[in-house]
């Protein structure tokens, strides 16, 4: 039943492979090549030539304490050998290949006792002297796991020596961490990013922050990572980052995710340590974390039905049940200070308060997978842990540690990059400048370009990246104020459906801003769709496409929908006296769930509540405006 994934891409992988001799020949790019814009152009790139990258930057390995403690045993050469294209042999000896390479990945195991546990596997002589590690190995040796599992969770947050791991072994780990990043760094064909997890859990609510660096390991070796263990304070993780870049000339950020775990804690308006928000913050948090990982395993959080009412897509893919460890329900008021959408209009109000925006980020996606293989499409879910791969009755599982079903697991999410060239220096740039999107998985091609006169014949041209670049700013960027008469913005989008997936439904416009009495305001609009719908003069969107699903046989037909849609949409409700901000998401028709494959494979029933089926997506990151 697996065999479509796991033997019959070979001849497939043959003509990608002739596809990625022939376009590097005519020095173009493509999905599939292989050969960076830097090795495509012989003239020095400019803005018009960023080419797309596809990515996850948050994946982990048997190097996690928890990927171990539950099951992983496929290390960092595992994961840089799938990412890019390559076989690999999982635990139960299944071997596994990805349809289409990533252009980048980084491997971003736990701080929290990284490197630790295969090596107390190991026995390990370094460790013989530590009490704690001769505990945990004890509980290994006996096969305690369960023991193991909640001993390790009652330590990462604890700033106690003896409970952490002893310095003389920090720094091998770490080192090899960059050690392996660099070995399998070919630039212009597959690049590695060096980082870690900072897992931070105040009372059990999700603070945990991915950090990534633009170097290599002569410059990461000098610093330790920071982990929860050292705080679980963002803004000591922000002071530590900061300490990197005085002492070293590299550079380094840090990527939130998961604010629908946090319980109200990962855009509130009060610091962790009680204090209300002010310009230090706002500045210091917009420095050090440009993007926020929007989707991903654990839920989407691009916004929430209650807080998007009127918006009928707003309820995807959501879990609003509790913290991440479930220790404390939700409650309604916890929610704005949890998704992206209001957060970013909390943004524009703070940005009048304080001079500074703290929220003012470009979103993408990742997996946040613990098993080493970063399978984010629908028919080839892996499972966050290895305990919940494929096999029949996964959907009936319950996640460790937690009280969610397996099935409320979201095969979700990747980054898309718009940069110079597949490099760490191009990569990394295109995430501070916030030129990047997010997907759940799909690989729907977006651009967006925010001006104040463009029109159908920028839209059009040959050179329209040029034309975009020339008038207006990208997605991440600042639009100044009009130096005309024209007073309205004009968004130029295009959109392509993922080669390999579902056509495109329609491509939104959600516009955030503050009114004229100062309250936030939001808006979706339907600015290109397939088909001959049309959209409601009052709500501005568009009937739906329709369904193609067969849920039995977990198959859809792309007899609707569309492979492009482009427009220059003009904001009709633009006051240039408000400040206001617009991003674009962009919807492919209905497509079976993860969860109707496995039921299709295993021949089961859909879980209650399971409608089996999903509206894949793209979230491009916003464009801000100022008034003067």
């Amino acid at each position: 039943m697996w065999i479509d994934f796991h033997h019959c891409l070979r001849f497939f992988f043959r003509i990608v492979a002739g596809l990625s001799i022939l376009y590097s020949t005519l020095g173009l790019s493509s999905e599939v090549t292989t050969v960076s814009a830097a090795k495509a152009y012989s003239a020095p790139i400019t803005n018009a030539e960023r080419q797309l990258y596809w990515g996850d930057t948050h994946l982990h390995t048997t190097q996690s304490a928890d990927a171990f403690i539950l099951g992983s045993r496929l290390n960092r050469e595992a994961a840089w050998r799938f990412a890019r294209g390559e076989t690999v042999e999982t635990e139960n000896g299944i071997p596994v290949r990805l349809r289409r390479p990533l252009d980048f990945l980084a491997v971003t195991d736990h701080a929290e006792y990284l490197g630790v546990f295969p090596r107390l596997e190991a026995n390990d002589a370094a460790l013989f002297d530590w009490a704690l590690g001769r505990e945990m190995a004890d509980l290994m040796r006996k096969g305690k796991d369960l023991e193991l599992a909640k001993l390790f969770s009652e330590l990462i947050q604890s700033t106690e020596a003896a409970k952490r791991t002893p310095p003389a072994l920090r720094q091998p780990i770490w080192n090899a961490v960059g050690a392996s990043a660099d070995k399998w760094y070919v630039p212009g064909q597959f690049t590695t990013l060096i980082g870690y997890e900072w897992t931070s859990m105040v009372s059990g609510d999700n603070l945990h922050r991915v950090v990534l660096f633009r170097d290599d390991a002569t410059l990461t070796n000098r610093q330790l990572p920071y982990s929860a263990q050292d705080s679980t304070d963002p803004e000591d993780l922000w002071n530590h980052l900061a300490a990197y870049e005085a002492q070293t000339p590299g550079q380094v950020l840090a990527i939130a995710h998961n604010g629908n775990v946090s319980n109200g804690r990962m855009f509130s308006p009060v610091r962790e340590n009680g204090a209300a928000l002010d310009g230090d913050y706002a500045r210091a948090r917009s420095r050090w974390e440009p993007i926020y990982e929007v989707t991903q395993v654990k839920g989407d959080g691009e916004t929430h039905p209650l807080l998007s009412p009127l918006d009928p897509f707003a309820d995807f893919e959501t879990w609003d049940d509790g913290n991440i460890n479930l220790t404390a329900e939700k409650s309604p008021d916890m929610l704005p200070n949890e998704y992206a959408r209001s957060a970013l209009k909390q943004g524009l109000s703070h940005a009048q308060t304080l001079g500074a925006n703290p929220f003012q980020f470009g979103m993408i996606g990742s997996s946040d997978l613990h098993t080493a293989l970063t399978t984010t499409e629908e028919d080839n879910y892996f499972g966050k842990f290895v305990h919940d791969g494929p096999a029949p009755g996964r959907t009936q599982l319950k996640m460790a540690q937690q009280l969610q079903k397996v099935w409320r697991l979201v095969s979700s999410g990747l980054a898309a990059v718009w940069a110079e060239g597949n490099t760490r220096e191009g990569v990394f740039d295109a995430m501070k400048r916030r030129e990047v999107y997010a997907t759940t998985g799909t690989r729907i091609r977006l651009r967006l370009f925010a001006g104040w006169s463009f029109d159908d014949d920028d839209l059009y041209a040959h050179d329209r990246a040029t034309r975009g670049y020339a008038q207006g700013v990208p997605m991440g960027g600042q639009l100044p104020p009009s130096s005309t008469s024209e007073s309205t913005p004009h968004l130029m989008i295009s959109a392509a459906r993922d080669p390999l997936g579902a056509n495109l439904d329609r491509v939104q416009v959600v516009k955030g801003w503050i009114d004229a009495d100062g309250q936030l305001q939001e808006q979706v609009y339907d600015v290109a769709f397939a088909g001959d719908r049309v959209a409601d003069p009052e709500t501005h969107l568009a009937p739906a496409i329709g369904n193609t699903v067969d849920v039995a046989n977990a198959t859809y037909a792309n007899s609707i929908g569309a492979a492009t849609l482009a427009t220059v949409w003009r904001d009709p409700h633009f006051d240039p006296a408000l400040p206001a901000f617009w991003y674009v998401r962009v919807l492919e028709i209905p497509t079976p769930r993860w969860t109707t494959y496995d039921a299709q494979r295993f021949n089961e029933p859909l879980t209650t509540g399971d409608s089996g089926v999903i509206q894949e997506r793209a979230y491009s990151s916003p464009v801000w405006y100022t008034p003067k």
